[in-house]
């Protein structure tokens, strides 16, 4: 039979349908520097002829330029892209490449071995279906070499081929390939990798990359796996043909809706098979139907598999909205708003437990925070540290709270409703990538208890507009001197109030925290609670907190009500506030007796738009406290 290639000089129209029709594979390159990845990569392209006259011309050039292999073509050059890579022989960014062959398409994605880019590697690798673990044959398994394993494993990369390397320089010693793989095996062990297969090459010389090398004969023999490299990624399992074994699941990317008469609900199936007439859960609601048809654009289908975009419709009429899930209703997913996770931080700001961030799982957004970083995993040693923040390329097991129950699976199980990023809410930057790992039993056990007695029925009764007033500023700026004369007038009025000091909280309720950024992110965090509890009663609240940073004042906001929420700005310049220091706390911080000091040390980041900004260096503390009176007059808080 013609083959492929042959195709493009006979019909090019048939090759083209052929092509279409080939699986994909996405595979990564990983090990330790100059293990040979980028070399690897340039070979498989030369090899599947993929190179234009052009290219192969340039690669020619750059090897005298860039080389590192004397009068021969290097390989590396044609993945490492960046003048620095180029310099440093180095790979830094993550390089993807196309190829293919006559059985298969592949996308190859070149990742980085040194430590500070291992965000990057778990990039490359998020989608990856097999893993080439490069390792050179003259230097064995090294501490990269197990890092790298490590992130394989947490990624649930399923296919690994430990690529031993460089065999030429060892003269294709049978013995130690034998000493390599059984080191390596022993590790593989202690991970729980399966899977795993050993080939020797040198992607330099070209052994064993498409066809078995006459070099080493011994790899023929019954033990070893015996094919070349090529040979292997053309006929691994695929992780689509996997996941349509799995139970079927379609996270909601679109309600369709172009007209009247029809109502559709649009996505890719992750996993699983679906086809008219089965039962379906939707979740998190748990309402059940029947799918009626199973609707693409070249028209409807008797059966869906994983990785298929279509539209359902439904024979009922249920509420589903983007985000939701919908499963097969004999095995559906979990739904819980509280998990244990693994999370790679990917930024440069630290994780700080108790700032909410904005977490993205399928197409489900929704509010997270880290309640608990239960430990960090050193990667090298395995080795579990406790740890209070986690900072970048840090990795960690940690609890975390969603604002709201999603549906979800365990990452191992399903890599798309089980995975997902954490987004800084101010400024949309992904700062982490994390797997779930299973729900919290608190979670399913604790739910909201009815009361008949509410906010509105306590208000009521206090004849007030519950609220809470956030003072914020510098350290010295007048916040408690202000909300004291502020409580003073309000009690006068015949309001119901409370002040939370900064100082005085930390007398009892926030005693255990110290001011290290962590310890302010949760400093505020239970006080935004306290206040809410307060509320709740129908009280007005009064805090008066530096709470220097701009997420956690955000997210004590929206824990209430739309207008119960008053930030007032008590604006200060530092000079001023330094001048007074009625505390010596200012003197200390320069001294270096105070570390992690607001606005010395440590940040503070200034109210965009407070509700009442109050120009603290022109104004006393008891006009400050007549404009904040006069402010809630204006919005009805107070009536008097």
């Amino acid at each position: 039979m013609m083959n492929l290639s042959s195709l493009i000089e006979t019909d090019i129209e048939e090759y083209l349908k052929a092509h279409e029709q080939k699986s994909l594979l996405r595979f990564i390159t990983c090990g330790s520097v100059d293990d040979g990845k980028s070399t690897l990569i340039g070979r498989l392209l030369f090899e599947s002829k993929m190179l234009f006259e052009d290219q192969l011309a340039a690669m020619e050039a750059d090897s005298k330029k860039w080389g590192t292999q004397g009068e021969e073509i290097d390989f590396a050059l044609l993945v490492d892209g960046l003048a620095a890579e180029r310099e440093q022989g180095i790979t830094i960014d993550v390089a993807y490449r196309f190829f293919s062959t006559d059985k298969r398409k592949f996308i190859v994605a070149d990742t980085p071995g040194h430590e500070q880019y291992t965000r990057n590697m778990v990039t490359g690798a998020s989608t990856a279906d097999a893993a080439i673990l490069m390792v050179d044959a003259r230097k064995g398994i090294l501490t990269q070499t197990r890092r790298h394993s490590y992130l394989m494993s947490l990624l649930g990369i399923r296919h690994i081929i430990v690529a031993i390397n460089k065999m030429d320089l060892v003269e294709y010693s049978q013995a130690r390939f034998d000493e390599i793989q059984a080191e390596y095996a022993a590790f593989a062990e202690q991970l729980g990798l399966q899977n795993v297969t050993y080939i020797p090459l040198s992607a330099f010389k070209g052994d064993n990359i498409v066809e078995p090398s006459p070099r080493m004969p011994w790899y023929a023999a019954p033990q070893y796996h015996g094919e070349s490299l090529m040979n292997f990624l053309e006929t691994v399992e695929i992780d689509d043909i996997r996941m349509q074994r799995a139970p079927f699941r379609l996270p909601v990317q679109w309600v369709n809706r172009p007209n009247l008469d029809f109502r559709g609900f649009s996505g890719t199936i992750t996993s699983g098979v679906v086809k008219p007439g089965d039962r379906i859960r939707v979740q998190p609601s748990g309402k059940e139907s029947e799918v009626a048809r199973i609707v693409t654009y070249s028209g409807d289908l008797e059966q869906a598999v994983a990785g298929q975009s279509i539209t359902l419709t439904l024979k009922d009429e249920i509420d589903i909205s983007r985000g939701d899930v919908i499963s097969i209703a004999e095995a559906p997913a979990e739904t819980a708003d509280q998990f244990e996770s693994t999370i790679v931080w990917m930024h440069e700001d630290a994780l700080l437990p108790g700032r909410p961030y904005l977490l993205k799982i399928g197409t489900q957004t929704v509010t997270a925070s880290i309640t608990d970083i239960k430990y960090q995993v050193n990667v090298n040693t395995l080795e579990h540290t406790a740890a209070k923040q986690l900072e970048l390329n840090g990795i960690a097991v940690c609890n975390i709270n969603l604002d709201r129950a999603i549906a979800f699976d365990d990452y191992q199980t399903n890599k798309d409703t089980g995975g997902f990023i954490l987004i800084d809410r101010l400024n949309n930057t992904t700062v982490a990538a994390g797997m779930l790992h299973f729900a919290l039993r608190r979670s399913q056990n604790i739910h909201y208890q009815h009361v008949d007695v509410n906010k509105e029925v306590r208000a009521q009764a206090k004849g007030q507009t519950p609220s809470v007033l956030w003072f914020t500023g510098l350290s010295g700026a007048g916040k408690s001197t202000i909300a004291n004369l502020v409580e003073k007038k309000l009690h006068a009025l015949g309001s119901h109030t409370y002040l939370l000091d900064g100082d005085n909280v930390r007398h009892g309720l926030n005693k255990d925290l110290g001011f290290t950024d962590a310890d302010r992110v949760e400093n505020i965090r239970r006080i935004g609670e306290v206040s809410k509890l307060m509320v709740d009663a129908g009280l007005i609240v009064l805090t008066a907190f530096i709470s220097p940073f701009t997420a956690e004042r955000r997210m004590a906001r929206e824990q209430l009500a739309e207008g119960e929420f008053i930030e007032v700005f008590v604006d200060t310049p530092l000079a001023v506030a330094e001048e007074r220091d009625v505390k010596g706390l200012y003197k200390k911080a320069r001294s270096g007796e105070l570390k992690n000091f607001t606005g010395i040390d440590s940040a503070y980041e200034r109210p965009a738009a407070p509700e009442i900004h109050l120009d603290a260096a022109k104004l006393s503390a008891d006009e400050a406290a007549d404009l904040v009176i006069a402010e809630l007059r204006k919005r009805g808080i107070i009536h008097g």
